[in-house]
């Protein structure tokens, strides 16, 4: 008897025509630069697909701080919590510029998860690179001075080393935003701005155009870069 051959699909997968794929409960929208997308504390009854843009997360404590715990890209999903029981939103995502949105309601997720392999492959992988991204953002964190973390994360937002190496890109945010992404402040982040600047490692001036010198001082553990200043 001939054994059955493995079944490989087409890769990469293209997530267009997969959400094409999906009958009823999704909706593509638009949206304009720091427009919400979806809010902190609404209930949680759907997923989200970046067609296009940028989104950021941000989290409100209780006694009314903001802070920004993450940026997502095109191709990236978000709101998943909901598929595990998390009956409301635990953060804020608002549009980074222009964005186009695709949401998904859990019905629909739940179905097409369950019946179409090729999109439960495209929505593991996904879980997959973000749980990656995630043990990353703490391995950095716990080991590397704020001025090294700012450095990763500014490489990050322009897109060195991104699989399928996309455009480099100007980066818009501003420092109190990184500083919150990175866990410092934002006078250390202006230190550190200006001090890549001097050595060449980037532009600022409204946007922030970083240059592949600051990947190879990284990559290299050059002197610029590596201080013992702490978190």
């Amino acid at each position: 008897m001939q054994k059955p051959q493995p079944m490989f699909w087409p890769h990469p997968l293209d997530p267009h025509k997969l959400l094409a794929q999906i009958d009823g409960g999704r909706r593509t929208s638009d949206y304009k630069e720091n427009q919400d997308i979806c809010v902190q504390g609404e209930a949680a009854d759907s997923i989200f697909f970046i067609q296009k843009g940028r989104v950021k997360a941000t989290v409100t404590s209780q006694q009314g701080k903001e802070a920004t715990v993450g940026i997502f890209e095109e191709g990236q999903f978000f709101g998943e919590g909901c598929l595990n029981g998390q009956p409301t939103r635990i953060a804020t995502m608002k549009a980074l510029g222009d964005c186009r949105v695709t949401s998904i309601s859990k019905a629909a997720m739940i179905t097409a998860l369950h019946d179409q392999p090729m999109f439960s492959e495209l929505f593991i992988d996904h879980l997959l690179s973000r749980n990656s991204r995630i043990e990353a953002d703490v391995i950095d964190q716990l080991f590397n001075s704020s001025e090294r973390r700012l450095a990763r994360l500014l490489l990050l937002l322009a897109n060195y080393g991104k699989a399928g190496n996309p455009p480099i890109v100007p980066i818009t945010l501003n420092q109190e935003t990184l500083a919150d992404m990175i866990g410092t402040t934002r006078s250390r982040v202006s230190f550190f701005m200006n001090k890549f600047r001097k050595l060449g490692l980037i532009d600022y001036n409204g946007k922030i155009e970083v240059h592949q010198s600051l990947l190879n001082a990284v990559l290299h553990d050059e002197p610029e870069i590596k201080t013992d200043e702490p978190g």
